[in-house]
């Protein structure tokens, strides 16, 4: 291919986990190597835990399965996804979801993208800071307008129903993108709290683009109760509000490789996204749809998310500890997610800049995010500007205790050497 050819391309960036890990390889970072700590990365530890469910070693293979699946996903996974969200958040609610408000994908991405590329000529409002890959998403697409809302850290990230009135109602929003959790911040929006903004969105008739990759990772859950939490639960009318969730395999279920995501909304948008499918993607696999309808059974759900709840918990409250002793600030604590979201802006010079951070605990061979790469900036249009988020890192609590204590070591390691003799 000639030059000429090759320059019709466009360069598209690496942002977040792949350009974090894309550097580290460089350096000689394998995911297999045991030398490396990677705090960057974006999935939780895959292997067993106590009490929960046995991790699947094998998926069988049916003669049908080497044939495409349908777009939308298998029949039989898009019911079991139905009813996991009717006896999880539906249980007495006259309108309950079948398996027409449901749509499989091959990934959380892909899901995503194929909600944006169904939307029409709107105006679609963002947060700052969210999800990396938010940035391409929104830029790809040239039919809605991205506009950001910037959440304020002194406020602890803090977004009412009142404030999501005025932005509709000021910005002329018809839709809504966030992660809930948010990624990377931990703030959640959940109870009473999450009802008041999808009736906000109802009355407004403003779509809420929920993606809730990480709402079995919840830290304040009431006592007794499983920490989980979905605008599902909040909907009055599966087919008429104007609630679309993004949820999988991936965080949830720690079943990343399984590439099983899936959109659950009014038939009118599954209608919509899984055409959408059809020129983007094609659909997802075969066979591990099929092996993950065992996996969504009530009591497979509840016995892997308390123990995710238990393992995790104790990470999140290690790291939390850690990264505070060495000076990393937190404006809130995470409410949900496997991510800490430090402000290094009072470490020594030059380890008060994320970028700077990153590259010093790459020479640890610690793996963390730059604070830079959750400021979503569709289309680069604030280009000249420095990120508003320049001075933060995500930290995240997806891999091993052991992991952690080793780099929590590392990482003080960097950052006393920088402060020289006590």
């Amino acid at each position: 291919m000639s030059d000429e050819h090759i320059n019709a391309f466009r360069q598209v960036p690496r942002t977040g986990v792949i350009y974090v890990t894309t550097e580290a390889t460089r350096l000689g970072f394998s995911p297999t190597d045991p030398g490396w700590c990677n705090l960057g990365q974006g999935q939780p530890e895959t292997g067993p835990l106590d009490g929960a469910p046995a991790r699947v070693g094998q998926v069988a293979i049916a003669p049908d399965d080497l044939e495409y699946a349908p777009v939308a996903g298998l029949m039989e996974l898009r019911v079991a996804i139905a009813e996991l969200y009717n006896r999880l958040y539906r249980r007495g609610k006259k309108s309950q979801y079948t398996w027409e408000n449901v749509a499989v994908s091959g990934g959380g991405r892909a899901a995503l993208t194929r909600a944006t590329a169904a939307l029409g000529q709107v105006n679609l409002g963002h947060f700052l800071p969210d999800y990396t890959a938010y940035e391409e998403l929104l830029d790809i697409f040239k039919a809605f307008t991205p506009i950001p809302i910037l959440l304020e850290g002194e406020r602890g990230y803090a977004f009412t129903a009142d404030d999501l009135r005025r932005e509709i109602l000021g910005r002329g929003l018809s839709a809504l993108l966030l992660s809930n959790p948010c990624n990377p911040t931990g703030k959640v929006v959940q109870g009473e709290e999450l009802e008041k903004w999808v009736a906000v969105c109802r009355e407004l008739e403003c779509t809420l683009l929920v993606d809730e990759f990480y709402s079995h990772y919840l830290w304040n859950t009431p006592p007794g109760t499983l920490p989980v939490e979905s605008a599902a639960r909040c909907v009055e009318d599966v087919n008429r509000d104007p609630i679309v969730i993004f949820d999988g395999l991936t965080k949830n279920w720690r079943y990343p490789g399984f590439r099983i995501t899936w959109t659950v909304g009014p038939r009118s948008v599954i209608d919509a996204v899984a055409s959408a499918g059809s020129f983007l993607d094609g659909g997802g696999n075969r066979p591990t749809q099929r092996a993950a309808v065992a996996l969504l059974e009530e009591g497979h759900v509840v016995a892997e998310t308390t123990a995710i709840h238990r393992a995790f918990r104790d990470k999140r409250d290690r790291l939390l500890s850690g990264l505070q002793r060495l000076g990393v600030r937190v404006d809130r604590a995470p409410d949900g997610t496997f991510y800490v979201w430090g402000n290094v802006a009072h470490l020594p010079a030059p380890l008060n800049d994320g970028m700077v951070f990153f590259r010093a605990a790459l020479e640890k061979k610690v793996i963390v995010v730059p604070g830079e790469f959750f400021d979503v900036n569709p289309g680069k249009r604030r280009s000249s500007r420095a990120s508003r988020f320049r001075q933060y890192v995500r930290f995240s609590f997806g891999p091993s205790m052991a992991t952690l204590e080793t780099a929590l070591g590392r990482l003080e390691a960097l950052v006393t050497g920088r402060l020289g003799p006590r």
